[in-house]
């Protein structure tokens, strides 16, 4: 007998069932921490202190308007106004997720790739989970600026469609000084993986990740 024979990790199988579940479970667990930090804390301030440190992990609270890193679509497209390009990244959102729920419901239909059907679980989730930020959370909170947020207000901090992504987790592993002789950054300090993002953000960043490390194993 071979005890050295290495042993083979297999995924669970993901069926229809179980990727409602995932996706509920994960959308679930993102809009709790989310609800969390909003009800319980202001926004955090540049220069005070984090809700949580611990060195290399931080507790925020911050309020994303754009994309991934705080990104906005009239960053890249400056001729447009703030409002137009966050009721288009908005949108976008919803074309998104209808797309991949298309997608995964074929690939649960058929003989389909197992990290494939993860992935996506994974990516949907995600999306799902901003993307109710986006939609709802203008309408159902107060503003954070200062003081806790209130949940159903007479007038939320914003329209339905413009609501804020709510991040809070931080992972700044090292920080260091750029030497002077180098242009631009020459003396700057820079910390490593200073973004801010939440449950979601990793779902998404997850399950693109295994699109990436497995591309040829999924589709070949």
């Amino acid at each position: 007998m071979n005890f050295l024979h290495p042993m083979k990790f297999k995924l669970p199988k993901i069926t229809l069932q179980s990727a409602l579940f995932l996706i509920l479970l994960l959308v679930g667990v993102d809009q709790a921490t989310k609800l969390y930090i909003k009800l319980n804390y202001s926004l955090s301030v540049y220069g005070q202190p984090a809700i949580v440190d611990w060195g290399f992990f931080k507790l925020l609270f911050i309020e994303n308007k754009g994309m991934a890193w705080g990104t906005k679509i009239n960053d890249i497209i400056p001729f447009l106004d703030e409002d137009v390009a966050k009721l288009l990244l908005t949108l976008f959102r919803l074309v998104a997720i209808g797309f991949l729920g298309f997608w995964l419901r074929s690939l649960l239909k058929k003989e389909s790739s197992q990290l494939l059907r993860w992935a996506l679980c994974l990516i949907f989730a995600g999306a799902v989970g901003n993307l109710i930020d986006s939609l709802f959370y203008g309408v159902l909170f107060s503003h954070s600026y200062g003081q806790v947020a209130t949940l159903f207000p007479e007038e939320g901090y914003a329209p339905f469609f413009y609501g804020h992504v709510v991040d809070m987790l931080q992972f700044p592993l090292v920080s260091w000084t750029w030497p002077n002789w180098l242009p631009l950054v020459g003396g700057n300090e820079y910390t490593f993986f200073e973004y801010v993002f939440n449950v979601a953000d990793t779902c998404i960043s997850t399950g693109v990740a295994i699109l990436l490390l497995f591309n040829k194993k999924i589709f070949g």
